[in-house]
Parts: C-alpha cells; structure tokens; sequence
C-alpha cells in the first residue's frame, strides 16, 4: 500500500524527530509518580507570582535546553573543574534564568519520588505551565526523558539563533531541527511574553528604519547609545505579562523589539502568517502548542539512555 503524502511527510519528520519520541507518553509517570503534574504545577505558579517574567524565563530554559542535542537537561549541568557545561555560551550567560526554580521544583519531587522523575521532564512540564500561569493555553507534554551525562557548550555556541538573525537564519536555524517556517513563526510567539536587555536590541532602536519612531524613541530612554547593557524593556509592550497573540499585533505595528522579530513581518514571506494568527488568534494556539510538542520531542534520551539526576546541576 502506498501512502498518502501526507503521510509520508509525517512518517519522514517522525524519523527526523527521533524514535525515542515514540517512547515518550503524557502519563508516564501516573503510576511511579501520580503527584509530579500538580507538584511542579504549584512551584511553577508560585515562581511566577512572585515574578511575572519567570515565566517566560522557564519557558526559554525549555528551549535554549531542546534546541542543543535535545530535550536532555544538558543545559542544567554547572561547570566543574573537568567538565564544561552550556551555561556559559554566548547566548545562555548572564541571560538564561529559572535553574533555580528548577531547583526547588526537583526537591519537591524527589521527596515525593525519589530517582524517578527526570529533570528534562521538569523542564518540559514548568515551560507548559508557565504559559499557562500568565493567561496561555495548556497541552499535554509527552514525559519519560532521561537526562544527559553530557553538554555542548560548542553547540549552545552555534545552533541557537539570536536577536540579530534574519530571516533566512532564523529559516535555517529551525529548518535544522526538523521545523517548518511555519512552525518556526508559531514558536516566536513565545515573545509575547518576557522581557530583554538593552544590549540585544540597542543597534535596533537607533539604526533600523522598519521600527516605529515612537516605539523606538521610548526605548531608547531606557537603552541609552552608550551604557545601560542591562537595562530591560519588555518584548511585548502592549501585554507583557499575558501570553497572547499581541506579539504579532506588534509586529503589524513595527514594534517588534529584535531584529529577529520584526523581520517576520517586514515585506517577506512570513507576513501573511503573522496576519493570520492576529485575526484568528486559535490559530496560532494550535499551531504553537504542536510546535511545542514537536519541540519537547528532538532527540529525548529514553529507556536506558541517560540518566535520572538526582541534583539537576550534576550527573549523579
């Protein structure tokens, strides 16, 4: 029998993905661990309470650990003096945030079930729930990652795409990884929330002509030309605290905050798309939880592979 295209197009991404995703079950854990969903649940709301933009800082974490040899919890594991981790790459250091949040959340879970739960599963399972606990929509996470025994500072270094990529790059960056561009304008979205610092989008506010003047000029009150790296804005100013189509609005506006934004919405071949999920806002709730599944789905270490960490920061 010959199957339809469609189907041989999902059986070749399935294969791309990885055959440890077939291992991989929402509810692997109901019976060695029937209480980790509302555990992690309850640490991640708290977290986010206290400070909005964790939120979206546990949600980078899930990405920034997928995108580099795959949702393992390789971006957890601290330097030592004969090992080095991811933590120091150009675009995790000073920037990535939420590990301890991940901490804490580990701690409740091995009192709970001690040497059963992974820290890649956490990660995964707090990125869902941080959406959700700033007004997003939920999904069922697929769960039974093991845990790396390695990282990639070399990858963290090259394959992740940054503030400054084009369109082409950013195509590029995902394409790598079995996305779509479609998939990939889906997962940008997550910028509808968290904030960034002065120094990534500096070279935008004061030498790019595709930015609103008044959006731009009060930026630059708080991203002077010289100095104020760390000073933060809001990537989303119209929302930034609620996990909505707003980016995308933005956008139409030409305020994006990073080149790496605006360019989905700039005269090219994403436009449509970003116009698509401002007029159908449950478009772009479907297509960005699929993606995100598909996400927590890149290369998972399962069965025998890897490790159950007991301290996320180190192999046991």
């Amino acid at each position: 029998m010959i199957l339809p295209s469609m189907e041989v197009r999902f059986f070749f991404l399935f294969c791309l993905i990885g055959i440890g995703s077939a291992q991989l079950s929402s509810t692997f854990y109901a019976k060695t661990c029937p209480l980790v969903l509302a555990t992690i649940k309850t640490q991640v709301n708290l977290a986010v309470a206290k400070e909005a933009r964790m939120g979206a800082s546990l949600l980078r974490l899930h990405f920034h650990d997928c995108f580099v040899q795959g949702c393992d919890a390789s971006i957890l594991l601290d330097d030592t003096s004969s090992f080095t981790g991811e933590k120091t790459a150009g675009p995790n250091a000073n920037s990535v945030r939420g590990y301890d949040v991940i901490d804490t959340i580990k701690s409740k879970v091995e009192s709970l079930c001690p040497g059963v739960v992974s820290c890649a599963d956490i990660v995964a399972v707090a990125a869902r729930d941080s959406v959700v606990a700033l007004g997003g929509f939920s999904w069922a996470v697929p769960l039974g990652r093991r845990d790396s025994t390695t990282a990639s500072l070399s990858s963290a270094n090259s394959e992740l795409p940054g503030p400054s990529s084009n369109l082409d790059g950013l195509n590029t960056a995902f394409s790598n990884k079995g996305f779509t561009t479609r998939e990939m304008v889906a997962l940008s979205g997550s910028h509808t929330i968290g904030q960034a610092r002065c120094l990534f989008f500096r070279t935008r506010i004061y030498n790019e002509t595709n930015i609103d003047s008044t959006f731009a000029k009060n930026l630059q009150g708080n991203c002077p030309f010289n100095g104020g790296d760390s000073n933060l804005s809001p990537l989303d100013t119209t929302s930034p605290t609620t996990f909505d189509n707003g980016y995308y609005r933005n956008l139409q506006s030409k305020k994006g905050l990073f080149h790496s934004d605006q360019v989905l919405f700039n005269g090219g071949s994403t436009d449509s798309q970003v116009n698509s999920y401002v007029t159908n806002p449950a478009s772009f709730k479907t297509d960005f939880a699929n993606a995100m599944v598909k996400m927590g789905n890149l290369s998972p270490l399962t069965g025998s592979s890897g490790q159950i960490r007991t301290n996320c920061r180190k192999t046991n």
